[in-house]
């Protein structure tokens, strides 16, 4: 195999343990079947991420960016801010249903990373990237709208990704279309209400 600078071969490498990881879980990741998956040495995934451990972090990072980017993308540039607000929501809905072997992924990584000494900060790095890009977000839609917020964006955010990720968790276990759709509308209703004022939020202790 031709030479392949490392630029080049580190995004190739992650797309692989996403695809491979995706389809059979996270046991299915070690460096070995990871190097089968894209055809190149084992060596290559060390030599590229030096442990399995860099590998996971580099392919958390890139499913994070992935939905990111996918949201982004969907959310419209004008309209109300309760449209702003449901787009948001239907957008990261349709990841859910179109790619559901990332977000399986991805709460798999979480869990290894939260037992794993070395990617002990991985999950507060993830979470605090979601947080900061869903708090953006409404920041924006509610100044490009003219809406004033009875609660910080940030606060917007962690109470509407808590929801949106009992829904996943429900989606994942036990899956009801209809259910899933009446609870992403109760969610938005109730962070409109939070937004607005007219839900009073518990403070943190």
């Amino acid at each position: 195999m031709a030479h392949v600078p490392a630029s080049e071969r580190r995004p190739q490498l992650v797309r692989a343990a996403i695809d491979l990881m995706g389809r059979e879980g996270i046991a299915a990741g070690s460096t070995r079947a990871i190097a089968t998956e894209l055809g190149v040495a084992q060596a290559t995934v060390h030599y590229t991420f030096g442990t399995k451990e860099g590998l996971y972090r580099a392919v958390l990072e890139q499913v994070t960016l992935d939905l990111i980017e996918r949201v982004r993308q969907a959310v419209p540039a004008d309209g109300t801010f309760e449209q702003t607000l449901g787009a948001l929501a239907a957008a990261q809905w349709r990841t859910v249903r179109e790619q559901p072997n990332h977000y399986q992924l991805l709460t798999e990584l979480l869990l290894y990373a939260v037992r794993t000494p070395a990617l002990s900060d991985a999950p507060r790095s993830h979470y605090g990237e979601i947080v900061e890009v869903t708090a953006d977000l409404i920041g924006e839609a509610a100044q490009r709208t003219g809406r004033t917020l009875a609660q910080s964006p940030a606060l917007l955010a962690r109470f509407y990704l808590a929801g949106f990720e009992g829904l996943v968790a429900q989606h994942v276990a036990l899956p009801d279309e209809a259910s899933e759709q009446a609870g992403l509308r109760n969610l938005v209703a109730a962070l409109l209400a939070l937004a607005d004022g007219r839900l009073d939020p518990a403070q943190p202790a």
